[in-house]
């Protein structure tokens, strides 16, 4: 039995004519009759009553009829869903990002495009350092991570510049650069700076201590932080400054402000990482809404 024969028995079921039936369908009427009697065969029963009129349903034929109709509307429901994975509509999508992208705001924008656009997928986020989150995407763990970029990553994953944001310096509200409008880094030579460690901060605390040092000066670190956000607190404790992205920023607390570093030459850069032979429709329906809002 195959799904045709329940289209064609659900067909003149409706139409109680085998005539009006086959003309429904597009085939023709002796075809469809041969069709019909063959399935009465293979199942052992009557389904109709011939009549001069056309075809009642036996009581066997209808109780099969309502059976049928469930296959049928059941089968167009698995053909649909399977359309909607294809197209990445449905699935389950893990991203990973970084504990300062959680902070920018294309990231929350994106998040939120996705899941406007497909509502249907399900969507797991894991916030970790961008080393952690390449070797989960790596290892299949992630199917995508927004990260600081690495200096080497897998050749398995494509790493693709996404954004990147100016550098802020974060100063205790009583110290004495706090009053400037912009500070150049080099102003910073004898601060004590409160950072992410390189385990930790990945390319970006590399990123600041390579900018430190085309300044003409070492930085000196102080006590590390274990998260950018961790590292405002301690600049409030007076443990030092602290060089962040823009978007740390947001993070306010009290005794603690943010001035922009002068000139371009730092800045803080986010990637988005996904694996190269990537499969799956909903990876790369998030990938696209990504470029969509890529970098200027």
């Amino acid at each position: 039995m195959e799904l045709r024969h329940l289209r064609y028995f659900v067909a003149v079921a409706a139409a109680s004519n085998f005539t009006k039936a086959a003309e429904a369908l597009g085939i023709g009427q002796p075809p469809l009759s041969q069709q019909i009697k063959a399935l009465e065969s293979e199942l052992g029963v009557e389904l109709f009553k011939r009549t001069a009129r056309g075809a009642e349903l036996t009581l066997a034929g209808e109780v099969f009829a309502q059976e049928a109709r469930r296959v049928l509307d059941g089968a167009e429901r698995a053909v649909r869903a399977a359309r909607r994975a294809a197209r990445g509509e449905t699935g389950h999508l893990r991203v990973g990002f970084t504990g300062t992208a959680a902070f920018n705001s294309k990231v929350s924008d994106l998040i939120r495009r996705f899941r406007e656009a497909y509502p249907e997928a399900e969507l797991t986020l894991q916030e970790a350092a961008s080393r952690v989150l390449l070797e989960a995407l790596e290892a299949g763990h992630l199917d995508v991570a927004i990260v600081r970029p690495e200096r080497r990553a897998a050749a398995t994953l494509q790493v693709s510049d996404w954004d990147e944001e100016p550098m802020f310096v974060a100063l205790p509200v009583a110290h004495r650069l706090a009053q400037r409008r912009r500070i150049d880094l080099v102003e910073l030579a004898d601060e004590s700076f409160v950072q992410v460690p390189r385990e930790a901060g990945g390319a970006l605390f590399d990123h600041i201590v390579a900018a430190c040092n085309a300044a003409g000066f070492e930085p000196r670190m102080a006590q590390p932080a274990p998260q950018m956000a961790s590292a405002v607190t301690l600049v409030a404790a007076g443990l030092g400054v602290s060089v962040v992205p823009k978007a740390i920023t947001q993070v306010q607390v009290a005794g603690v402000v943010y001035r922009p570093l002068a000139g371009s030459a730092l800045r803080a850069r986010l990637a988005i990482a996904s694996r190269c032979d990537e499969p799956s429709p909903v990876v790369r329906n998030f990938l696209l809404l990504a470029r969509q809002g890529g970098p200027a």
